[in-house]
């Protein structure tokens, strides 16, 4: 990762995605803020440079549900 990118990733850099390697093209690091099972959870998500993440929907009426926060880098989403 890039110095500049280190820096201003105020939450961290966590683990490798494995879990959810599948859907993304590149690495993806996953740091848990708020301990599994809690609602609402949080996590920080990293992407390396060139990682894509593959279209998907996080349907709330489902239990699902997700805000996005970008605080460091760019990246694109659909409504």
């Amino acid at each position: 990762m890039d110095k500049e990118f280190e820096k201003s990733n105020i939450f961290g850099l966590g683990q490798e995605n494995s879990a959810y390697a599948q859907y993304f093209t590149g690495k993806s690091y996953l740091n848990p803020l708020t301990p599994a099972g809690t609602a609402p959870f949080f996590a920080n998500v990293t992407f390396e440079p060139g990682c894509r993440n593959n279209w998907h929907i996080h349907r709330a009426k489902s239990g699902g549900g997700q805000i996005l926060l970008c605080v460091a880098g760019s990246g694109w989403y659909q409504e």
